[in-house]
Order: structure tokens, then sequence, then C-alpha cells
């Protein structure tokens, strides 16, 4: 693990293998870090890395990764981190791919900076569907660990960051219209549980322009078929635009 400076944050982060760049924003809430990969149904740094440079980082104030939360901080400071992370490693083109939080991640990196992405991938992606108290719940537990290392944060703070973060919007960090216009092809897989609706996954399917949905991946026999389908994705995409 490596780390660079940003905007006064330490942003920790990794990168395996050669080939076509994938940026793989890990699962795990407000507590998104690389390490949280091994609990996921497959590691993309495992099964990825022998055909692309996987990049996985800390998001700031998870894993090892430290940064201030500002008043105005909210999803656009997450999305500096990341593009500030491929600028520090001079990635200029790359797929982004997420879970669980990760999903709202990548959405926010192709409205950004489409040009920038030959695609995405989102891996049961958090959504706002009837189950608002369990995402400000998540967020208290992580403020509420946090707290005792940072004495220059205040609950006022970071309680102010979650309702920035998870107030509204049924993907929280893009609206319906910027899945409605996102030019970036997109494979997802579905989820199916609180956190991750598999209404949201629809949603995202049938807005997007260029969606495919893969609705069985979880389970031991569907693992192997769905990485199968990743990588064909990937380098169906990787090379669009060259």
């Amino acid at each position: 693990m490596a780390s660079f400076e940003h905007n006064g944050s330490t942003l920790v982060y990794d990168v395996r293998g050669t080939g076509p760049a994938v940026l793989a924003l890990a699962p795990g809430g407000m507590r998104s870090a690389t390490a949280l990969w091994d609990n996921a149904p497959f590691n993309p740094l495992s099964v990825l890395s022998d055909r692309f440079t996987v990049i996985s980082m800390d998001q700031r104030n998870a894993g090892a990764s430290r940064g201030p939360v500002r008043e105005d901080d909210g999803w656009g400071s997450f999305l500096e981190d990341q593009l500030a992370l491929l600028d520090h490693l001079g990635i200029e083109r790359c797929a982004a791919l997420g879970m669980c939080i990760g999903g709202p991640y990548v959405m926010n990196l192709l409205r950004a900076q489409p040009e920038r992405f030959y695609a995405g991938v989102l891996l049961q992606p958090i959504g706002l569907d009837n189950n608002l108290d369990a995402f400000l719940g998540m967020v208290d537990s992580w403020a509420e660990a946090l707290l005792p290392e940072r004495p220059d944060l205040s609950p006022e703070t970071l309680a102010a960051l979650r309702d920035r973060m998870f107030a509204k919007g049924f993907l929280f960090a893009v609206s319906e219209e910027d899945v409605r216009r996102c030019p970036v092809p997109l494979q997802i897989m579905l989820g199916n549980d609180l956190f991750h609706p598999e209404s949201t996954s629809r949603r995202i399917a049938e807005l997007a322009p260029r969606a495919e949905l893969i609705e069985a991946w979880k389970g031991e026999e569907e693992r192997e078929a769905a990485v199968a389908a990743l990588r064909t994705f990937l380098l169906q995409h990787a090379g669009e635009g060259q």
C-alpha cells in the first residue's frame, strides 16, 4: 500500500497488475477500504489483475486514509479524492468499478468526467427505497467509532455530512436524469437487500442508455460466470475511443 497527500488528506491506495486500468471502489459504506474487498463475493484485485491494472483506495477517514471533514464536504469531496488519485498515478483513461457505496461513487465519476472512463461496473449499488433510517444509522455508527480518534471533529459536523450525503435521491450522489444521460457503458450486478435494493439496480438498468444487468452473481455456482462476464465486458470496452 502507498499513499499521497491531497487537499489536507492522506489517501492510501494499492495498485496491482498490468493492462487497461480499473479503479475499484470498495464496499463498506463510510468504511469503504481496500481490505473490505476480501468480504465480497469476488475480489477484483484478485480476479482482474492478471489482465488489468487494478487500483483500489481507502476513502478518506476509512481504513488507513485520513482527512478533514469540512462544512461543505459530501459526495463531491470523495469525487475529488478519487480523481486526484487517478491524476497522481497518471491514469488518463480507465474503468470505474464499485460495490455498495462504490455504486454512487462510480456514477458520480461518470457524471463528472465521462470521457475519462471506458466502462462502469456497479456491484449491488446502494440506493434509497424505504431504508433511509438504515443509512443514517450506518453513518452514525461510523461517526461513533471515528470520534474518539479525532478530537478535531464534532458529532454535529459528522451528522451534517451524513445528512448531505444521504438525504435525497434514489442513488444519492446522482439524479435519475444524470443516469439517463450517462454515455458510458454500464454493467450492473443486482442488489437484493436493505442497503442494496433490487429496485435501485433495476432502475439504473432501465435509465442508462448502455446498460446490462446481471441478476445472478453471488452464489458459489454463479461467481465464475459473473467474473467471466465482467472480464469480457471490460475488455470489450477498453479499446473504445483509443
